[in-house]
């Protein structure tokens, strides 16, 4: 097992340097995987974030935007792909933090680090292409005017993002915004903020023009609330649970602010009588067994037909108890913790309504036996589901699938649609034409076939209905943080001769 580094003491990072939280406070940091309190964070306020946004309008507008926003795409590039040098470096460390941090598997976190520099390096080649396709000329049915567009940063983005995969949820934002040419305040989740914070570090190390990206970590109410809702932010992005981005988008609509929101999910998972069915049972299992089932697109929801259902079923309670569950520093561990004692009762919670609602809880349930600290649930199966069940409708968070069966491929699309959400849904068949009909009527951002739960950061990632909108990843991630200007140009020597000319004396 790898020794726990000391967890490094740091302030927030404001205009390029650390800075001591306004009121002094600071919030202790728990490993969810022996309940021991290892370090702590500084706990900002609105205070702080002002003085945070100011730094960042400071650092965007600076010498006419010369040296940041307005600068050549490859001058961004180039501090993007030193970051992404650093994070590979120093990528078992980061890792080791984030699992003290979060309970995930030291090996989903090393995992993790690869896909963040992977991430800074995608949107550094972004960057360096923007200047070429700077005046994009725009097609015009009339030969005297021309016109061409300009995608210029909005401006300062309120970055706000989640606990489940601390650091690579913040490139998300952070990489496209920047190599975008805007400037930041960044407000990671108060559960799970250390790799957050040690971005801060690398960004001070490669000499990011100070105030180009700004740290402030707290909790909501404190933090995330000024962040959304202060008048010098252009624009919020915001990665979290449903009702949260429900009040960010009620005090963006106040100044008409844009934002963009990925949201809460309850995703299905179609699987039909043809398949390989260990195959199937692995993608299931990976699908919301992955991360603790910490995932906003776990498809949490598994439809079986009903001629493989009892042998499904019980092939997929097999391979669960086959699931390494134990310290995330063990080798080979593949369920960790669960990111916090509150998540811990929640997600017990779900379990117990499922039960009392009249569910089967078909395997796991209850805390592993030889885990006598930590908040660790095995993972959980639960059968005899109806679509009035809460296990059905609500977002658990954890590693909780429950199983419905159908019959018809109409009734498989209906149960998967059946949801107020619309992130993903995966189907898994040997009959591809059928898995691309069901891929078209799935009321979802993100379609996956014979899989579940695959990324890569050159596709759009984001939701429908619930589950939010707007999208990042790929292009379109960093159209997320532009603005989209027209310029149009009279060309001729001729009056436009709209209007008569007065009578010349």
């Amino acid at each position: 097992m790898a020794a726990p580094p000391a967890i490094p003491r740091r302030g927030l990072l404001i205009g390029g340097g650390w800075r001591a939280p306004s009121l002094g406070r600071r919030l202790p940091v728990v490993n969810p995987a022996t309940e021991a309190t290892i370090g702590d964070i500084p706990a900002g306020t609105a205070e702080d974030v002002e003085l945070a946004v100011l730094a960042a309008r400071d650092a965007f507008a600076r010498d006419g935007g010369r040296h940041w926003s307005r600068a050549p795409g490859a001058v961004r590039a180039k501090y993007l792909k030193a970051i992404a040098a650093k994070i590979k470096d120093r990528k078992s460390y980061l890792a080791l933090l984030e699992t003290l941090d979060s309970g995930k598997p030291l090996d989903e976190a090393a995992g993790d680090m690869e896909d963040v520099a992977a991430c800074f390096e995608y949107y550094a080649d972004l960057a360096e292409a923007l200047d070429g396709k700077q005046r994009s000329p725009v097609s015009l049915p009339m030969e005297n005017f021309e016109s061409y567009v300009l995608k210029e940063p909005i401006g300062v983005v309120g970055l706000i993002t989640p606990w489940n995969y601390p650091l690579m949820m913040a490139t998300w934002k952070v990489a496209p915004a920047l190599a975008a040419g805007c400037t930041a305040v960044l407000k990671p989740s108060e559960l799970a903020s250390l790799t957050c914070l040690e971005l801060g570090v690398i960004c001070v190390e490669i000499g990011l023009p100070p105030g180009v990206l700004n740290i402030i970590t707290g909790l909501g109410p404190e933090a995330g609330a000024p962040l959304a809702s202060h008048p010098h932010v252009d624009k919020v992005a915001f990665t979290g649970s449903t009702e949260t981005g429900k009040r960010i988008m009620v005090t963006a609509a106040q100044m008409v602010k844009p934002v963009s929101l990925e949201l809460g999910g309850k995703s299905p998972l179609i699987v039909f009588d043809d398949v390989d069915i260990d195959k199937a049972v692995e993608w299931a299992m990976f699908g919301c067994f992955a991360n603790a089932g910490q995932v906003c697109s776990a498809t949490s929801r598994l439809l079986l037909h009903e001629k493989i259902a009892k042998q499904f079923l019980d092939r997929l309670v097999a391979w669960a108890k086959s699931i390494k569950v134990s310290d995330p520093l063990e080798e080979g561990c593949r369920l960790g913790s669960v990111v916090s004692e509150g998540q811990y009762q929640k997600i017990m919670k779900f379990i117990s309504t499922a039960r009392s609602e009249g569910a089967t809880i078909l395997y796991g349930g209850i805390r592993p036996q030889h885990l006598k600290r930590g908040f660790f649930i095995e993972p959980t199966i639960i059968t005899d589901v109806t679509t009035s069940m809460q296990i059905w409708r609500e977002e658990v968070f954890g590693p909780v699938i429950c199983v419905k069966e159908f019959r018809t491929e109409r009734e498989a699309v209906e149960l998967a649609n059946d949801t107020h959400y619309g992130l993903a849904g995966a189907v898994i068949s040997n009959d591809l034409e059928r898995c691309e009909r069901i891929a078209k009527v799935i009321q979802s951002g993100i379609v996956w076939i014979n899989c579940s739960q695959p990324c890569f950061v050159q596709t759009p990632w984001g939701g429908n209905k619930r589950s939010g909108f707007g999208r990042e990843l790929g292009e379109w991630g960093l159209d997320n943080y532009f603005s989209v200007k027209q310029v149009t140009k009279y060309c001729s020597d001729e009056p436009y001769g709209w209007y008569r000319p007065p009578s010349k004396l």
